[in-house]
Order: structure tokens, then sequence, then C-alpha cells
């Protein structure tokens, strides 16, 4: 099975650059600050808040992420991995620079990524923004994104617990309008109250996580019906206690349902994982066959924005080696 799963040319949809930041980088700058095998990384462990898991995040990539050279070595880390892996095509978001986090520049954070790229790797970079960003300096910002060279699309990320304002649905309508594909966190922390909200308000067809959509059978045929995907993090989920295992994970119910689901690690850097766990997590705690591994697969390449081409060679790709392997 790990052999398979190497050999599957994979995608990764759900990926926070800060929170993909590589450890080994902070042990390697300041290893009498940061100790090896952190306790965030057991395999027990468990986040017990949303804003406990923000509180270890950010203190952990604010202090790395002060310019854009150290975007561009993160980066860079963060998509060796990916090849190792053999991940050959990432959508990954960086939180947009507000006032006191982060200060470099949008533009200068797309080309040092950008910059990053290794031969082989499709990258799409997309920007995450709080559902109370759009306020003071930040609107002229935000309304500025569908200018940005390079950027493929934004997010609405944060805390789930605050609403969805009013500017989000105009803007999201405007930046779609204008080229940009527009995600958003939904069914996370929380309900599939939130899910309808992003499917039906902001009409996004890629929800990042969506798992708490089975808690409503009429939201999860909603997304079945609109073709919407959710960008699922299993580990992620367990961590966060979205979900309280992998073997209870909604995963195989969603999927059955017609939702498409595809797979992510979410921020690496506080749950020490990478894409080949998430797979074997599935393979091991939940009984996943080789052949929904397979699709899971599949469905990144999908939804990736990639030439006609390129799609129907990955998907073929895949499908040869599930019928081998069968």
């Amino acid at each position: 099975m790990k052999d398979f799963i190497q050999s599957l040319p994979k995608t990764e949809t759900h990926l926070h650059i800060e929170g993909a930041l590589p450890y080994e980088l902070l042990r390697a700058w300041k290893p009498d600050t940061y100790p090896d095998n952190p306790y965030f990384h057991a395999p027990d462990f468990r986040y017990p808040s949303f804003p406990k898991f923000d509180e270890i995040l950010l203190g952990h990539a604010l202090p790395w992420f002060v310019s854009a050279e150290r975007y561009y070595e993160a980066a860079k880390a963060i998509f060796a991995k990916h090849v190792a892996q053999n991940v050959r095509y990432v959508e990954t978001s960086f939180h947009l620079p507000v006032t006191g986090f982060i200060g470099v520049p949008g533009p200068e954070i797309i080309a040092a990524i950008r910059a990053a790229v290794p031969a082989g790797l499709e990258v799409r970079i997309f920007t995450g923004m709080a559902r109370t960003d759009y306020q003071g300096p930040m609107q002229a910002v935000i309304d500025d994104l569908g200018r940005w060279e390079g950027l493929a699309g934004v997010d609405l990320h944060g805390l789930e617990s605050l609403p969805n304002e009013p500017w989000t649905a105009k803007v999201w309508a405007r930046l779609r309008s204008e080229g940009k594909v527009t995600k958003a966190h939904a069914g996370e922390f929380g309900g599939a109250n939130r899910v309808r909200e992003a499917i039906e308000e902001l009409g996004a067809t890629r929800i990042q996580h969506g798992v708490r959509a089975i808690e409503d059978p009429a939201v999860v045929a909603l997304a079945a019906e609109r073709g919407v995907t959710f960008d699922v993090c299993p580990l992620s989920n367990v961590k966060l206690c979205v979900t309280p295992s992998i073997a209870g994970h909604p995963l195989r119910a969603l999927s059955a349902a017609g939702v498409r689901c595809t797979i992510s690690t979410d921020d690496p850097l506080v749950f020490g994982n990478a894409l080949n766990d998430e797979y074997a997590a599935l393979a091991d705690e939940a009984g996943f066959t080789k052949a929904e591994l397979a699709r899971l697969a599949k469905n990144g390449w999908e939804v990736a924005d990639v030439p006609v081409a390129t799609r129907a060679a990955m998907i073929a790709e895949i499908d040869r080696l599930a019928a081998k392997s069968s």
C-alpha cells in the first residue's frame, strides 16, 4: 500500500503556506527556541479549541514570515517535500497581509512563491482572508486582487463562528467575473448551515473542509447537485476534534453521496503530517482500498487548473496503477 500511495500522481488543493512551514527550518534557525519533536506533533495530541490551534500556528509561523525571501525559502522546502511524494499539482494560499500580520506586500509573496516552484510541479497561488478583513486600508487591497498577476483565486478562512459579512458575496462574485477562483472554509467548526451558505450565498464551488455537511443530508445533496468539491484534510479534522477518528471520518459517506472530495494536509507545521500520511491513514485506519484512494487522487485532477491533456494523462496514469494493483 505504501508503494501504491507513493506511485499515485497526487494533487494538494488545501494548503496554507504559513501553516506548511517545515518545522526543520525553525529548528535549524533557532534550535534553542524550537525543540526537536514538539509536543503538538504527537499522534495522540488534540487541539482543545480553534483559538489554541491558532495560537500555536501563529506563534511558530509569524517569527519566520517577515520577508519575501523567507516565503521563498519556505516554499522551496515545502515543494521539495511534494516532489518527493510524487505530488505534481499544488494549490496553496498565503494569508492576505494586514496591519500587524506579516507586512509583506501580496505581489511580492506571489513572486517569491512562484520563484520557488521546481520543474515538474504545477502550483496555483491563492490568498486567504478573514471574514472581517474588508475594512480600513484592507478594503482597497481586496478590491485590487483581480489585478494581481499570478493570483489564481481567493479563500475565506479563519474563525468560522464569525458570520459572513455582506461584502463577501459581492466581492466573491466580482472576483469570479475577473477570472479568479473563489473558495471558502466552511463545515469545519461550523455546521452544515455554513456549507449551505458558502454554496448558495457566496457561490463557492470549492469548499475547504466541508465535512460537517454530513449533519444535513439536504446540504450533502446540494453539494452533489451543484458539483461542489470538498478539499478535505482528514488528519487535521482529527487533530482539531472535528471528527473523533479517521475511522469515523465522514469522507467515505460524502463520497458515496456524490460529493467530490480531494485530500490535503491543511497545516503540516502544526499537525506533523504529509500528504502520503493522509492516504496511509485512510487505508490503515478506515480500510480505504487502493481503488478508493485512486478515486480520491483522480478527484484532485478533475478540479486542477491544468490543460485538458494534462488532466487526461494524470487520470489515465492513476487508472493504470489502480488496474495493475487490483
